[in-house]
């Protein structure tokens, strides 16, 4: 059998984070703390040579020169109201790269997870299910039997998301507004949930008030991951299209982990994937750096312009003047792509949510910051976070929006089927300063770079 997953209980994200920590203190790497880095340093040539940050313990600005420079800032999964992810993840490198003036990729492929908290969104994982967890409707029928006859409540994540959502739709929701679904764990022995689930446990409690030894836990989809971000090789190194190379290198930039789209996950991720892509494309990338990097290379000269404008950006936010708030048009947005573009998604609804997400947009212009300083001004890092935010939410419902088809994650009501003949192409999309967006495309590498693994063409999930 091979193994692409080492759990560690409910905790496997965890113990790889706190090892990875160890390892950092070991090898003594540096760390800049409460620093947000605004933006990429580009040369005339298209090359990153850096970032500008802000240090927020002290207000200065400053700049960090790099032959190399890795992104690894996580997913963008705060543009939806409902979702997994902490609150920082605000994907502030997928930003960066637009603004930059290069392409995201595969922003429309959004994965929810079927088992987020009810109301508070934090992930029961998908383990409570594989340790015999099932979820139930208000009449109290374990309705994954109808849906995937076989895998039931363990079929992949989107088909058990929409399965929840057409029984919440169609009235079967448990609560009193019939808006989300029960899963169970009562039934399973407390010495198992104690060992294979203490997270689970302790999360049920705290969030909901459920002790999951004797009563279902409320739960509902909840966006979880993204497939998409920045287009990158598997040497971790970011590419772009220029002309009829679609894979041209941006030299100086890399980018790992969720903020990546090396598309490995194609148009749904596979449960534990997103840690062995961060492992695998993390060394990968460190390994190209090593062999691109010249020991004791000089940082060429840098144009004033370069720092100039990011400093106006920030100054133009800083000095905003205007009565409308940082979290009223953050709900909106929220909002919009929780209605628009979750898991089920029509041409109808996306035009609409493609017209109130533009509107939205529109509204940063009025948007009030009541704290000039710069020292731990949180007013002013929400503010930033909000446009880095919104800028991935234009690209991630017109990417949407344009793909006529239903692929993994992407489940298109007006085109249920997958078309492999028009749609087996990556979506690349640029956007402006005036967040108008360009749309193009990339072939899909469909062949190994070895003959000890064969090409395994794709083909239709049935249960």
């Amino acid at each position: 059998m091979a193994r692409r997953a080492c759990a560690a209980a409910d905790r496997t994200g965890h113990a790889i984070l706190h090892t990875l920590y160890q390892q950092c203190l070991k090898h003594q790497a540096e760390f800049f703390v409460e620093y947000i880095a605004l933006d990429l340093l580009m040369d005339d040539n298209g090359k990153c040579v850096g970032v500008l940050a802000l240090c927020m313990d002290d207000g200065k600005i400053h700049r960090f020169r790099g032959h190399q420079t890795v992104l690894a800032t996580g997913g963008y999964g705060r543009v939806y109201f409902s979702c997994t992810s902490a609150h920082t993840c605000t994907g502030d490198g997928n930003a960066m790269v637009l603004r930059a003036g290069l392409p995201l990729q595969d922003m429309e492929f959004v994965q929810f997870h079927p088992t987020g908290v009810y109301g508070a969104g934090v992930l029961i994982t998908e383990g409570s299910r594989g340790e015999g967890g099932y979820l139930t409707n208000s009449e109290g029928e374990r309705f994954m039997e109808r849906y995937a006859p076989t895998a039931k409540d363990l079929a992949s994540r989107d088909v058990v998301s929409r399965s929840m959502t057409i029984e919440i739709n169609e009235g079967r929701g448990v609560g009193p507004n019939k808006d989300h679904i029960f899963m169970h764990l009562e039934h399973i022995d407390p010495a198992t949930l104690h060992m294979r689930l203490p997270g689970i446990s302790e999360t049920a409690k705290i969030f909901c008030g459920v002790d999951v030894t004797k009563e279902p836990i409320p739960v509902l989809p909840t966006v979880h991951y993204n497939m998409g971000g920045i287009p990158t090789n598997y040497n971790g190194e970011v590419v772009t299209r220029k002309g009829n190379d679609q894979n041209a290198v941006v030299s100086g930039l890399m980018a790992i982990g969720e903020a990546a789209c090396v598309s490995v996950h194609g148009a749904n991720r596979l449960g534990t994937n997103s840690l062995l892509d961060i492992v695998v494309f993390g060394r990968a990338a460190a390994q190209r750096a090593l062999k691109t990097v010249e020991k004791g290379a000089l940082h060429a000269p840098l144009p004033k312009r370069v720092t100039d404008k990011i400093l106006a950006r920030l100054d133009k936010m800083r000095h905003a003047k205007g009565d409308i708030s940082v979290g009223e048009i953050r709900n909106s947005m929220q909002n919009a792509m929780q209605k628009h573009a979750a898991v089920f998604r029509s041409n109808s609804s996306m035009n609409e949510g493609v017209k109130k997400v533009d509107t939205i947009a529109n509204n940063l212009d009025g948007v009030g910051i009541k704290d000039r300083s710069l020292i731990f001004n949180t007013d002013l890092v929400e503010a930033l976070e909000l446009e880095n935010l919104m800028q991935q939410a234009i690209v991630t419902i017109k990417s949407a929006d344009q793909r006529k088809e239903s692929r993994g994650a992407h489940s298109h009501e007006d085109y249920p089927d997958r078309d492999d003949k028009d749609w087996m192409k990556h979506t690349i999309m640029w956007l402006n300063e005036k967040n108008k967006t360009k749309l193009d495309y990339r072939d899909v590498h469909l062949n190994t770079l070895t003959n000890e693994v064969a090409s395994i063409p794709p083909a239709a999930r049935v249960y």
